[in-house]
């Protein structure tokens, strides 16, 4: 469940740095810019995209403007995996994951 996002990966200015165009647009008109951690409360789709990448230990810092997210990748590391992870932000329910049934999110529900 949940969609696809589509990802076009380039090759950044300077070695590297990796630049991906996405077809959704992440941040507003608004830059955001994450170095090695992202701030607790932080729950807007550019900071949990920049956990991820931060998770796969390949990234040092990531830049998102709009539609495009550009990466600093850590030294010694190439952006292999990194697009995919991109176009799964937004798929919730992996294939033999069972989603929860309607009494088991009425039962999260306040009273």
């Amino acid at each position: 469940m949940g969609q696809s996002i589509a990802v076009v990966e380039k090759p950044g200015s300077r070695p590297g740095v990796v630049r991906f165009e996405l077809n959704r647009n992440l941040t507003g008109t608004g830059h955001e810019r994450f170095v090695g951690t992202v701030p607790p409360g932080n729950d807007r789709p550019a900071a949990e995209l920049a956990r991820r990448l931060f998770a796969t230990g390949k990234v040092d810092q990531v830049h998102a403007y709009m539609n495009v997210v550009t990466v600093d990748l850590a030294k010694g590391h190439t952006s292999e995996g990194l697009r995919e992870l991109i176009e799964d932000l937004y798929v919730y329910y992996r294939p033999g994951v069972v989603p929860p049934s309607d009494e088991e999110i009425m039962a999260l529900a306040p009273s």
